[in-house]
C-alpha cells in the first residue's frame, strides 16, 4: 500500500549528459563570465577615473573663479586709476580742469559699477527698509513716519544683494506741542 501523502519518486531524466561532454561547456561559460567580469571591472575603473577627473576639474574651475572672478571689474577700474594719475600729473591744474577731470572719472567709475551690476541705493523719500537701510537716527518731520528724510551715505547692491546698507535718517511724528502753563497769580 502506498502512502497518499508521500511524494512520487522522481523520474530519471530521459537523456543524461555524460560529465565529460558537459565539462567543456561549463569551462566555456566560466571563461565567458570571467571575460565579462573583467570588461565590467575595466569599465567601472574608467568611469571612476573619469568621475574623479571631472570632480578635480570642477574644483579647479571653482578655485579659478574665486581667484579671477573680479577680473572684468578690475579691468574697468584701471581706466579710473589712469584718469586719476593723469589729473595728478598736470603741473598747474586749475579748479575748473580738476572739476572736469573728477566728473569724467566719476562717470568712468559709474560705468565700471554698472558693468559689474553694482548699483547705488539712494532711498530719499522712500519707506525705511531695514534690509537695505541702516537708520542712524529719527528726526521729527512732516513726512509720514518711517520715511527716509535724509541720506547720510548711499548704500550699494551687487545683483540685488546688499553690499553696504544706506545710512539714513528716518521721520518720526512730531511731538505734540507742550500745553501752556496757566498764568501765575
Amino acid at each position: 500500500m502506498t502512502d497518499p501523502i508521500a511524494p512520487a519518486p522522481e523520474a530519471a531524466p530521459e537523456t543524461a549528459i555524460a560529465p565529460e561532454t558537459r565539462l567543456p561547456e561549463l569551462e566555456a561559460r566560466l571563461a565567458e563570465a570571467e571575460a565579462r567580469a573583467a570588461r565590467l571591472n575595466e569599465d567601472f575603473l574608467r568611469a571612476k577615473a573619469e568621475t574623479e577627473n571631472t570632480r578635480r576639474r570642477a574644483a579647479e574651475d571653482v578655485a579659478r573663479a574665486h581667484r579671477y572672478g573680479i577680473e572684468s571689474f578690475a579691468s574697468s577700474l584701471l581706466a579710473v586709476r589712469d584718469s586719476l594719475e593723469a589729473a595728478l600729473a598736470v603741473p598747474a591744474p586749475t579748479v575748473e580742469s580738476l572739476r572736469q577731470g573728477v566728473e569724467i572719472t566719476c562717470k568712468q567709475l559709474a560705468t565700471a559699477f554698472e558693468k559689474a551690476a553694482l548699483s547705488p541705493v539712494d532711498p530719499l523719500g522712500a519707506k525705511f527698509d531695514p534690509h537695505r537701510h541702516q537708520a542712524l537716527s529719527q528726526v521729527e518731520s512732516d513726512q509720514e513716519p518711517n520715511t527716509v528724510v535724509a541720506v547720510v551715505q548711499k548704500g550699494y547692491l551687487l545683483n540685488d544683494r546688499v553690499i553696504r546698507p544706506a545710512l539714513v535718517m528716518v521721520a518720526r511724528e512730531k511731538a505734540a506741542p507742550a500745553a501752556e502753563a496757566p498764568p501765575s497769580a
